[in-house]
């Protein structure tokens, strides 16, 4: 379409949607910084807020994660106690194998002089048997240890789920409003927005300041479908929908009118005659349409067949081509200039080229 435009034409066209994008890139800048501010209108609501006593959901948390630090601790000790244990027992299964070999040795020598050593081997034996009682007695206490910060756990996690269950479904109810508050400002923002864009691509596309206009359209666009989305609770698709079902009809029945305007006027147009249709044609339309290979009396596709010129429409038989006056050579119908030989064109009963 843009081929039949003059070179300062095709610019301007190219400038304004330009300004039309970096128009609808601002706004939507500012837009976006706008409904991402919007939540600040509510204070954050918190589960805590709700639990009653107030604040003692918090305390329950911080005793139960005191409490889940010393049990590690508690385990760790019990770790190295147990080691400990084992290490007395295996130290006491040595020293009591040594002291059946020797006392062996003993009954086999009867020397009365080796009671003395009896009784060392005798104490030593008791010593051994002694830590390990001792190496028992701290694993059972850090056992117990064990089991009392476990209990104190599961008890502080029940005692944290029963407040959270108590508090959640006000918790819950008072999150809904404050998103339905919050979701209904940015649709209060965000609709009238895409309705006035609507209003503008309905009333505003032949305005001098169409390309303002468009930049806003797109914005609209841009912020409610894009913009608003992210932000939408899981009920908010209702109402995206709902939107796009009532835009998408008014739409169609704009369109719907619009083609049977454009079909009436077709059929009008095809009963006068060629040189009326052609008196209603500007040469840059014309041209426009041509260059899309459409007729421009009747706006359907210019055919030939075979190596035969298309010279007329076959349509509505509107000459498309003709031959220069002074050169004959093959030009379009609508040329101001023949563009072989430079003179001015002839009208088009001059008939078409042989």
């Amino acid at each position: 379409m843009l081929k039949a435009l003059r070179v300062p034409e095709k610019l301007f066209a190219l400038v304004m949607w330009g300004v039309s994008l970096a128009f609808a890139g601002f706004l939507i800048g500012l837009g976006g910084k706008i409904v991402a501010d919007l939540p600040r209108l509510e204070h954050p609501l918190s589960l805590d807020d709700f639990v009653q006593p107030p604040g003692s959901l918090r305390r329950v948390q911080e005793e139960r994660e005191a409490t889940e630090v010393r049990q590690r601790e508690v385990i760790a000790q019990l770790q190295q106690a147990r080691l400990a244990l084992n290490a007395a027992r295996n130290a006491e299964r040595a020293g009591q194998s040594a002291h059946r070999a020797w006392v062996s040795t003993r009954q086999a020598t009867t020397d009365p002089a080796q009671d003395a050593e009896l009784l060392r081997r005798t104490r030593e034996l008791d010593a051994l048997k002694g830590r390990e009682r001792d190496a028992e007695g701290a694993v059972e206490r850090l056992e117990k240890q064990e089991l009392d910060t476990h209990q104190s756990v599961e008890r502080l996690q029940q005692r944290q789920t029963d407040l959270t269950r108590n508090a959640d479904n006000a918790f819950q109810r008072a999150r809904f409003w404050q998103e339905l508050r919050v979701f209904g400002a940015r649709l209060a923002l965000t609709l009238p927005l895409l309705v006035l864009g609507g209003w503008m691509l309905a009333r505003k596309r032949q305005s001098d300041y169409w390309p303002l206009y468009r930049g806003f359209v797109l914005f609209a666009a841009f912020t409610f479908f894009f913009e608003l989305v992210p932000y939408l609770p899981s009920y908010g698709g209702y109402v995206r929908y709902a939107v796009g079902i009532v835009a998408t009809a008014i739409a169609g029945h704009y369109v719907i009118k619009a083609m049977r305007r454009y079909l009436a006027k077709r059929q009008e147009v095809e009963r006068q005659t060629e040189l009326q249709r052609r008196q209603s044609l500007t040469t840059e339309a014309a041209l426009k349409k041509m260059s899309a290979n459409v007729c421009p009396g009747c706006e359907r596709s210019i055919l030939t067949t075979d190596k035969a010129l298309a010279n007329f429409c076959v349509h509505c038989g509107m000459t498309l081509f003709d031959a220069c006056g002074r050169c004959q050579t093959r030009k379009n119908v609508f040329f101001h200039y023949c563009p072989s030989c430079g003179s001015g064109a002839t009208p088009a009963a001059s008939g078409p080229p042989a």
